[in-house]
């Protein structure tokens, strides 16, 4: 017997309360498999004998299993189960995590880091699906809550991971392992949530991928992710040198860095619940555009003193992150289509992302200086205004792919009624 999910029981009892504590919990883990290894990079290289070819495939494989493990999600969450789902996905990621603590082998430790990233691929898909689903009228809010547990996370992971190391007399087998524990503790209110699975879709293929590369809102969408993603990877992986080369010691770059990503956690509480509140976000695209412009502009042209002003204008700017997956939700009308949107989105957006740190590294190796990556970053931006304009709109997609469907039938009709004529003078 199916137990009723909490959309038609209501939100305001234990069951919802254990939904909030469970996604908190989910979202607090999706980027430690990612933010845990960069500090300790040259370490782990060193230790298992990476090549560089090997520790570049370790650096890109968050975006290649968000990618493609993203966009098999709704259809594992169909067969499976949405709660059903998170759990082996936060179960696959505390494993991965605590598999390659334990291991010296880099064939080992880069598998073992796939599976722990997968499951946050998953997570990363399905969180969004569910707070459609059991929060269709505080879809700002718990976005907001969503964000601001991912972002913090993302800098604790990346923050306390060399002092667990230092505290482990430089063992960072340790450092690395700790975060299985999170994962773990994070799976424990998804046992319980399991009793309140949601019945599950059987429509299956109405809004599969087939359907989303023919929807221009899915694409909009998918862009807007995938630009704002490329400007946060290109920043992560190389505003340290941006600003060594401006003058600005080692020690000085690093905790400039650990600012601007601290910053996301004020910019993640923020922008859900304003986005929400409207019912087009064209002028937070408009708005957070130039930021990321003033900022880009400042690092590139003005003296080297001030780039603690233009750091913060970017970091400011990384808003169209929670602003683009706000979006995910309120583009469409039902968690089925927010499953869709999500994985399209989120799957093509970090594959437009991934391409972004390696086109500035052979630009700066080329040039050795920052003009041409900064005139990218620019034009990313330019996409991304695009973009976001068409995808802030107030439009859902479940209308367009109507449209789409029906302009296609209309065209078959047209093709079939020719065929008739043109079969009639013949005969």
């Amino acid at each position: 017997m199916t137990v009723l999910a909490p959309e038609v029981r209501g939100r305001s009892g234990p069951l919802a309360w254990l939904l909030v504590a469970g996604i908190v919990l989910a979202a607090l883990n999706l980027r430690t498999a990612v933010t845990s290894v960069g500090p300790l990079l040259d370490q782990i290289a060193t230790a298992l004998g990476m090549s560089g070819v090997t520790t570049g495939l370790l650096t890109t494989l968050p975006v290649l299993c968000f990618a493609t493990v993203g966009v098999i999600t709704p259809a594992l969450a169909r067969r499976v189960g949405e709660h059903r789902l998170l759990l082996l996905a936060l179960l696959a990621l505390g494993v991965g995590l605590l598999t390659r603590a334990m291991v010296d082998s880099a064939v080992i430790f880069l598998f073992s880091s796939a599976v722990a990233l997968s499951g946050g691929a998953v997570g990363n898909v399905l969180i969004p699906t569910l707070i459609k689903r059991h929060f269709p009228r505080r879809t700002g809010t718990m976005t907001t809550v969503y964000t601001t547990a991912l972002a913090v996370g993302t800098m604790l992971a990346a923050a306390a991971t060399v002092p667990i190391e230092q505290a482990a007399n430089g063992d960072w087998h340790v450092a690395l392992g700790v975060w299985a524990a999170l994962a773990a503790v994070s799976a424990l209110p998804w046992l319980i949530l399991l009793r309140s699975e949601p019945a599950r879709d059987t429509g299956a293929g109405v809004l599969g991928p087939r359907a989303l590369v023919r929807n221009r809102l899915a694409w909009a969408v998918a862009a807007y992710f995938g630009t704002q993603s490329m400007v946060a990877y290109i920043m992560f992986g190389w505003l340290p040198q941006i600003l060594i080369d401006l003058g600005y010691t080692t020690g000085q770059a690093g905790f400039m860095l650990a600012a601007f990503t601290a910053l996301g956690i004020p910019v993640a509480i923020v922008v859900p619940a304003v986005t929400a509140r409207f019912s087009s976000q064209r002028p937070l695209v408009i708005g957070l555009a130039v930021l990321y412009l003033v900022g880009f502009s400042g690092l590139w042209l003005a003296p080297s003193g001030t780039a603690w002003i233009w750091v913060i204008a970017v970091g400011l700017g990384m808003g169209s992150f929670p602003l683009a997956l706000t979006m995910l939700a309120l583009r469409t009308r039902s968690a089925e289509a927010t499953a869709a949107l999500s994985a399209f989105g989120q799957s093509a957006g970090y594959l437009i992302a991934g391409a972004g740190p390696l086109i500035v590294g052979v630009m700066y190796a080329a040039t050795g200086g920052w003009t041409l990556p900064f005139l990218l970053l620019i034009g990313v931006v330019a996409v991304q205004v695009a973009t976001g304009w068409y995808a802030g709109a107030d439009r859902y997609l479940e209308d367009e792919h109507d449209r789409v469907r029906q302009h296609g039938d209309h065209e078959h009709r047209r093709i079939d009624e020719s065929d008739l004529s043109l079969g009639g003078a013949r005969r």
